[in-house]
């Protein structure tokens, strides 16, 4: 278990060493640190993940909080679902490090950056370690203050300074529920420790719907909703795109945006006795996932097109918790991490060999200027679309093979959503590599290949983007379920049942999901490639489509019922309370006394004759106040 220790430990030594130096460190060697730090991670989570015996070990380090019979340690819990977390963080992390050192290699605060990227994996992996929700809290919000950082991590623009405080003033909103959770399960439980929590919840004989663990569950997924970017606190997330662009493939891909997830999954035994949770989830999971996805048809900026496709795709993660399906939902989870990191780090690599550049209006005929970008690109958005047989097609369609047999309303419009995946997905695909190139004559003239410090985690992304499927290959091709069957003891005190079909249904089921895939991939090609159409420039969209375009007025809506209002009231305290309530009182006081202790000074003159006749006359009035008393008394 020494093992599980070294695993955060190593990435905020890397945070130490570049934080505190990092004018100092050479800056050969800062990249070598932070990418280190991370794969030494890897390196310890891998031999942990081979070595497992199956049963949930817990490394107790220390005694943190003791109130009563309240004990709060700082303690790490290796089983099934901490395991697989790791390998993905640190996996998809060290990867993201060392496309960073080619990415970042230029920016003046390269060090810092490193300093921030160590500092955010060690909190992630703090969070999925802890065997209490207390150290999950930890972890959670130290996610939440690095995703501050680094979002606004060029802040010198007032705009990307915003976008960072739009993200933490929103999870903050969401962490509250998730606070107001934990303080339930410790007034409740007396524990905040899963085991001992799930096994009170079994032995306490609790029945479904118990409406208890209804206000505990409904407070946490809050959290959650805040965490990945669900309806209505999923606004920070497209604005996160501020940020480098390795900062988005560490946020939307392995690690932040799939706390919440990972804490309902963790938390299976009490949502599994909360259907009318489970219902707000699923429900929540696929109106996200439609709103985002609708909303990714007509974005032109190409970072912005793949953040409403996280948002999306955490839509159907959820669907898959509401239903109860959550293996499936964790599988889409792993599969998501390798295409989607490989998505936003081939837009880093296309707007690196375009100088910046992010409107795909302005890309076009990439592919034979950047070939392994394009290929990897490629594999990326086969995987996310849903077309066999790489990984977003086996996760994905069994997530809506579980929502069939559920709700099949709910399976229409995710099966909808997941077309509107296929189009847009398709459509960036076209823009930013077909055609003929859009850009300026400058920007033709210095576009190339990466380097291969950011083309070697493309290509491994790749591999793992077309083969992860087959992590978990279903029994209908003749694969064993893997990743479901090595993930079942973590259900075992919540007696998951959720339904899947039966072979025929499961059979049409995927030929339909593929064929809409193929159609929509189709109408693309025929609009982008065929008929070379180009989204016309900002501001010429009408109707419906203007709609959509500005994203449904949603920011705006925010702005006006909240932001504005809260604006104003401030405005009204900071002109009114506080200068006629709070500086009337304190600076009055202030002032009052500096004016009598201004008077007073006056007595001390310096004349000696002058204070030996007020000593002579105090004397005298104290003699005649005691002989007065002596007389009266």
């Amino acid at each position: 278990m020494s093992l599980a220790v070294l695993i955060p430990l190593f990435p905020l030594i890397g945070f130490l060493i570049n934080g505190i130096g990092f004018r100092r460190v050479p800056k050969s060697l800062v990249g070598v640190i932070g990418s280190a730090a991370a794969l030494a991670s890897f390196a310890c989570a891998l031999s942990l993940f081979l070595n497992f015996s199956g049963q949930p070990e817990v490394a107790h380090i220390f005694d943190w909080i003791t109130i009563g019979d309240l004990n709060i340690s700082m303690s790490f819990q290796i089983d099934q679902l901490s395991l697989l977390m790791l390998l993905i963080i640190t996996g998809v992390g060290s990867l993201i490090h060392i496309y960073s050192i080619g990415y970042m290699h230029h920016d003046e605060g390269f060090g810092k950056f490193f300093a921030f990227l160590n500092l955010f994996l060690f909190f992630m992996l703090l969070l999925v370690l802890g065997s209490n929700y207390v150290v999950m809290f930890i972890g959670w919000e130290g996610v939440g203050l690095c995703s501050y950082l680094l979002i606004g991590f060029w802040n010198k623009n007032t705009n990307y300074g915003n976008a960072a405080r739009k993200a933490f003033i929103m999870n903050r909103i969401g962490d509250l529920g998730f606070l107001l959770g934990i303080f339930l399960i410790i007034t409740h439980f007396g524990t905040v420790e899963y085991a001992d929590v799930f096994s009170k919840v079994v032995e306490g004989g609790y029945e479904s719907g118990d409406k208890t663990l209804m206000a505990i569950t409904l407070l946490l997924f809050v959290g959650a909703m805040g965490k990945s970017a669900q309806i209505p606190l999923y606004t920070w997330l497209p604005d996160a795109m501020a940020g480098p662009t390795p900062v988005s493939a560490l946020i939307h891909a392995a690690t932040m945006v799939t706390a919440g997830i990972y804490m309902i999954i963790r938390s299976n035994v009490l949502y599994s006795l909360s259907p009318e949770t489970l219902e707000v989830i699923g429900w929540v999971g696929t109106a996200t996932a439609l709103l985002a996805a609708s909303i990714g048809l007509l974005q032109n900026d190409i970072k912005k097109v793949l953040a409403y496709s996280t948002v999306s795709q955490l839509g159907y993660m959820f669907m898959g918790l509401g239903v109860m399906a959550y293996s499936s939902s964790f599988f889409h989870v792993m599969t998501h991490a390798f295409f989607k990191a490989l998505l936003f780090l081939g837009a880093g690599s296309v707007i690196h060999a375009m100088s910046d550049e992010q409107d795909i209006r302005s890309m076009g005929g990439l592919r034979k200027k950047l070939p392994i970008t394009f290929i990897t690109f490629l594999i990326a958005t086969i995987a996310i679309s849903g077309i066999p047989p790489f990984a977003g097609f086996f996760s994905k369609d069994e997530i809506l093979a579980h929502v069939y047999e559920h709700n099949k309303l709910m399976w229409v419009l995710a099966l909808a959503g997941s077309m509107m995946t296929s189009f847009y997905m398709f459509r960036l695909l076209f823009l930013t590599f077909f055609g003929e190139f859009r850009g300026t004559h400058e920007q033709e003239h210095h576009l190339h290949e990466s380097p291969i410090a950011m083309t070697a985690p493309l290509m491994i992304l790749a591999v793992l983007s077309a083969a992860g499927g087959f992590f978990n290959l279903p029994h209908i091709f003749g694969g064993h379920a893997s990743l479901a069957t090595f993930m079942e003891p973590l259900f075992a005190q919540s007696h998951v049942e959720a339904h899947a079909p039966d072979e025929a249904t499961e059979k049409m089921l995927m030929i339909i999901s593929v064929i809409a895939a193929l159609v929509s991939a189709g109408v693309a090609y025929v609009i982008y490639v065929s008929k070379k159409a180009v989204p016309d420039a900002d501001g010429t969209e009408t109707g419906l489509q203007k709609v959509v375009y500005n994203k449904y007025y949603i920011d705006e809506l925010y702005d006006t019922v909240f932001v504005k209002p809260i604006t104003a009231l401030s405005n009204i305290f900071s002109s009114f309370v506080e200068f006629l309530v709070i500086d009337l009182i304190v600076e009055g006081i202030g002032k009052l006394v500096k004016g009598l202790s201004g008077e007073a000074r006056l007595v001390q003159n310096g004349t000696t004759g002058y204070y030996i006749f007020a000593m002579v006359i105090s004397i005298a009035v104290m003699l005649i106040w005691g002989l007065r008393i002596f007389i009266l008394g």
